[in-house]
């Protein structure tokens, strides 16, 4: 494997009809996060670049749009080998960049996007692109220049989730990556290129939220946002393109709950609640980060998860054996203390972890992974998104109490029921969420993905999330 200190990047640069364009402006730093080391720099990109890159996509949309479906899927079905040969790349980058483990990140790297891309184009070859009703033709045609917003979590996938479908149904796509996790735009515009897609179908633009993004939201030649982040930008990219009128599609927060009936299998339900909190040292807007437990239940839970937590080391992201790295950013670090702090504050039983660094890593943006336990489920840790490796363990009393605090938040993106089949199904249909995983339930790339209330709206993978991208046109003979 490849060592984050050996790793070396392209020249930074913008990826601007089909090919890599190098600047002399002001450029961002990327920082390995475990290490606080300048690894890269991209671009500060400005509004400028972004017209550059929508006058591409805006030329290059019309012969894509035009390209027969099937066509369009042969040729993103092909980007698939390609990341898959840069596997060991990516999954260095993503490491490096935002501290993932490798382990993980290579997992992730490796076998979530090319899967998504092979799903996406079989969704696309056998989508009904017209279709007749009484005396009308129904054609579903792309929508026209979608700019995509990424977050820094999962680099990779976050771009195949948007850009992917986003192509497949004709359009032209600016992206706009992280500033905090950038490096995996650059291989994922190669491979798209090597394809045969053709230029200025993907363009890239780096920068920042304030300025790229900003200017992507409200810029007159784009039809389209998807934006992936916390619900705070979500808002500030809905009020910007709320001038053109344009379609925004949103993936936002999450405070997901995972109810375990009395009836579960106890030692299964904790420890996979506790892998969704903790996984990608708990940067997943997805992740079970409140378990709900009958209150008769309540020790023999923590005493559960402090066996869990036992098997979570904390390290070194390039180390093989780390399960939890370091956070992406420091902010994100003082962010996450923050909230531990406020939930020792506001009287939680803090059972492990807590403020601070994790013992022998006095530098890095770590945190100690942390779980509390008897927390009030309106306190601040119960309802706002820590995005960290932070558990809050709520007593309930019966069913309609679980179901009443799993419902109490601004959120309703993902969550999870443990037990006996029918009784889980039965409170899995009273969530106000997006998802709900029973008993470990696997993710599906054909099931729609998004959320309820302040998760944001419109859905992404399979079917749903092909017609994002789409405009419907009825004619009438």
């Amino acid at each position: 494997m490849t060592s984050n200190k050996e790793l070396s990047f392209p020249a930074p640069a913008h990826w601007i009809d089909g090919r890599a364009v190098l600047f002399d402006g002001p450029a961002i730093e990327v920082l390995n996060p475990a290490t606080g080391v300048v690894i890269a720099t991209v671009p500060e990109g400005t509004a400028a670049d972004v017209d550059r890159a929508v006058a591409a996509a805006t030329a290059a949309f019309p012969a894509w749009a035009a390209t027969a479906p099937a066509e369009r899927a042969a040729v993103i079905r092909r980007i698939a080998p390609g990341l898959k040969a840069r596997g060991e790349e990516i999954a260095a980058a993503m490491s490096a960049e935002m501290g993932a483990p490798i382990s993980f990140a290579r997992r992730v790297a490796t076998g979530l996007p090319p899967m998504t891309i092979e799903t996406l184009a079989g969704v696309a070859e056998d989508f009904p692109w017209s279709e007749e009703i009484a005396n009308s033709l129904i054609v579903r045609e792309p929508i026209g220049v979608v700019a995509a917003i990424v977050p820094w979590n999962f680099p990779l996938q976050q771009i195949v989730t948007k850009v992917i479908p986003a192509l497949l149904a004709g359009n032209s796509v600016v992206l706009k990556p992280s500033e905090v996790a950038p490096l995996v735009a650059r291989t994922f515009a190669e491979a798209a290129t090597e394809a045969g897609l053709p230029a200025g179908v993907l363009n890239v633009v780096h920068g920042t939220g304030q300025v790229v993004g900003e200017a992507l939201a409200a810029h007159p030649g784009i039809d389209m946002v998807s934006f992936t982040g916390s619900t705070r930008a979500g808002k500030q990219v809905s009020a910007a393109a709320s001038k053109t009128v344009k379609r925004v599609a949103l993936e936002l927060g999450g405070k997901s709950a995972n109810i375990i009936l009395p009836d579960a299998d106890l030692k299964d339900a904790v420890t996979r609640g506790l892998a969704s909190a903790w996984t990608n040292n708990g940067q997943i807007c997805g992740a079970y980060t409140r378990m709900l437990v009958p209150a008769g239940l309540h020790d023999e839970v923590v005493n559960l998860l402090r066996e869990a937590a036992d098997e979570y080391t904390v390290g070194d992201p390039a180390d093989e054996t780390t399960r939890l790295g370091p956070l992406a950013s420091e902010a994100q670090r003082e962010r996450v203390t923050a909230y531990i702090e406020r939930g020792i504050a506001d009287g939680a039983t803090l059972v492990l972890g807590g403020p601070g660094r994790p013992d022998r890593l006095p530098t890095g943006a770590y945190v100690r992974p942390t779980i509390f336990a008897n927390v009030d489920p309106d306190s601040v840790i119960a309802q706002e998104e820590i995005f960290g490796p932070v558990l809050a363990v709520i007593p309930y009393t019966d069913d309609d109490h679980a179901v009443q605090i799993a419902n109490s938040t601004i959120y309703g993106l993902n969550g999870a029921v443990f037990g006996e089949g029918e009784h889980a199904l039965a409170i899995a249909k009273r969530m106000r969420t997006g998802q709900v995983d029973i008993n470990g339930g696997q993710f599906n790339p054909l099931a729609p993905f998004g959320g309820y209330k302040q998760s944001g709206n419109g859905r992404e993978y399979g079917r749903l999330g092909l017609e994002e991208f789409l405009e419907t046109k009825a004619i009438q003979r």
